[in-house]
């Protein structure tokens, strides 16, 4: 049996306008949609879709969006996990997932620009300097600081590399960390209190489940030394932010540097928009133009198999395994 053609494939969510340069999409019915919908108005732009690529994590592809799709066989998500696309939904509906190789090192990079900005008090001091004034009191240096680094995956494991090129003390924790991997990262192991009480940084680099939902609340934080900064490029949900405003607030933190966002994009009334010693960026952690052909040349690559019949590239369920006759 052929697979059938695409008729309508459509790109979600490219708010900076990086798709369509990133990869050859000669010859496929593709649309780019570059703004964020609300479930209900994007189930009715995207009738009659047969394809989806999604970009990361924008928009949230639950099994409800999905019954209102039944057009739908083919998603194709960058990178090779996404926590908000219903895979268990796609299997009772046939659709087959794959995903797409990524980099590690664009987190890594933003990481330690936040956490330089934030040590030296960049956009602080830039600030006050446009504006007529000089320097104002003093930055952290990294040297012989501790940073606690919460999850030492690839991109944990990338940031403790850098922090011994600073000449920082390391430690690590997390749920499942062992002492022999701690150590391969030049970190000490150390358990979740002790990384919050000795740290002059925390930076997270969980993931997130119910286990790791608001995992640093206000007893975590309570522990921070007066001064210390938190970091976090991985998953706002991570940080309770009732409690982290108010440790901001309440001087207890030194500064707070914050990439992910609970929800996304950011509310206009978000309350840590107006919380003191903060450094916000709207999720960059993998937006680079490398990561961008990673992704974009992935998807076409899923999707020229598709055409032709061939097996899937990175399939991410049964469905994406299955094997089919060329189209005509």
């Amino acid at each position: 049996m052929a697979r059938p053609p695409l008729s309508r494939i459509v790109v979600l969510d490219d708010y900076g306008d990086a798709v369509s340069g990133a990869a050859d999409w000669s010859g496929m019915p593709v649309e780019i949609f570059r703004s964020h919908f609300p479930e209900a108005e994007l189930a009715e732009r995207l009738q009659g879709a047969d394809a989806l690529v999604l970009i990361r994590e924008r928009s949230a592809v639950p099994a409800s969006l999905l019954q209102r799709l039944p057009a739908l066989r083919l998603i194709v998500t960058a990178g090779m996990r996404n926590r908000i696309l219903d895979l268990d939904a796609c299997a009772v509906r046939g659709i087959a997932v794959c995903g797409t190789n990524s980099r590690a090192s664009p987190t890594v990079e933003l990481t330690w620009g936040l956490i330089l900005a934030l040590a030296r008090r960049i956009p602080e001091q830039e600030q006050r300097l446009r504006q007529g004034g000089w320097q104002q009191g003093t930055g952290l240096g990294l040297e012989d600081a501790t940073l606690g680094i919460a999850g030492l995956g690839r991109i944990g494991a990338g940031v403790a590399a850098i922090g011994r090129a600073f000449g920082m003390r390391l430690l690590a924790w997390s749920p499942n960390l062992t002492a022999e991997k701690a150590e391969a990262a030049g970190a000490r192991l150390t358990d979740k209190d002790g990384l919050f009480r000795e740290a002059d940084i925390v930076t997270l680099h969980l993931g997130l489940g119910p286990a790791t939902r608001g995992i640093v609340g206000a007893a975590e934080l309570g522990l921070m030394r007066p001064g210390a900064l938190l970091v976090n490029t991985a998953r706002g949900p991570l940080v309770d932010q009732a409690a982290l405003i108010a440790a901001l607030e309440g001087g207890q933190l030194g500064g707070a540097a914050i990439d992910t966002h609970d929800p996304e994009p950011m509310a206009s009334d978000d309350p840590i928009r107006r919380a003191p010693n903060t450094i916000l960026t709207p999720h960059l952690g993998y937006v680079t133009r490398q990561n961008f052909r990673f992704y974009c040349e992935g998807a076409v690559e899923c999707l020229r198999a598709w055409r032709a019949g061939a097996p899937l590239p990175r399939p991410l369920n049964a469905a994406a395994q299955a094997t089919w006759e060329p189209t005509a």
